[in-house]
């Protein structure tokens, strides 16, 4: 059954995203690999191409939320004509030769077990932070939702389309992933982790690392400020009391 879409966002992967792509392609249902070239100044749209994906093309970087979008509505147009959309595996583009192992995430959603798969890594690798930001991810999760998340920042998902479609439009750069759960749990979607031998490149303790869990925790704490149950109350009394 070819019933899956593989999208993989990427900023200069040019290293990897041959191989995640090739991985890709051995899953069993995908029939289609999207990269999403988010900007790249090294050529990994080019090299996605020549590893066999079609590729979309954002002129400059707009973030993780916006490739996702610009993946998926890809997708949506290469759909048409079929009597059933494809669903959607977002995979990250460093994942290299270990992305063909992400096939239990789709599983669930095919059995209609689940409507939004997340994965959890069976591969421990060695991180530079100290988990701020997943600490941050998980209890936001758990207050708005009541929801314990194993790993809530982990970008490996499957979803069906009518999944994705209720949560946009999505949460703007790397807050997407904690607010997906969050509207789709709070909509009535059901989802589910899933254990995977997945792994990617770990971010390191130098400053453009530091930098990036710094915009991680801005983006987080931007997605979940205006989730919470206060702040969501809040918005609902000012939109009831509009003529």
């Amino acid at each position: 059954m070819q019933d899956v879409a593989v999208c993989i966002p990427a900023k200069d992967e040019a290293d990897r995203i041959a191989a995640t792509v090739k991985a890709a392609q051995e899953l069993p249902g995908a029939d289609l690999v999207v990269v999403i070239d988010d900007g790249s100044s090294d050529g990994t749209g080019r090299v996605a191409r020549e590893a066999g994906a079609r590729v979309v093309r954002h002129s400059r970087n707009r973030g993780k939320g916006a490739a996702m979008e610009s993946g998926a509505e890809a997708v949506r147009l290469l759909d048409e004509g079929r009597d059933r959309p494809r669903h959607l595996l977002f995979l990250d583009a460093d994942l290299a030769e270990t992305a063909r192992e992400a096939a239990p995430l789709v599983e669930p959603v095919r059995s209609g077990e689940a409507d939004m798969t997340i994965a959890v890594f069976t591969t421990t690798v060695k991180l530079g932070g100290h988990g701020f930001v997943v600490r941050l991810s998980r209890d936001g999760i758990r207050r708005a939702t009541g929801w314990e998340a194993t790993a809530p920042l982990n970008g490996q998902r499957c979803l069906t389309r009518a999944a994705f479609d209720a949560a946009l439009p999505l949460a703007a750069g790397f807050g997407v992933e904690t607010a997906l759960t969050v509207d789709l749990l709070r909509a009535g979607f059901r989802v589910a982790e899933v254990e995977v031998p997945l792994s990617h490149r770990a971010t390191g303790t130098d400053w453009r690392s530091q930098l990036h869990r710094a915009r991680q925790f801005r983006d987080v704490a931007r997605a979940l400020a205006v989730r919470e149950p206060a702040v969501t109350r809040g918005l609902d009394r000012l939109r009831g009391s509009r003529p």
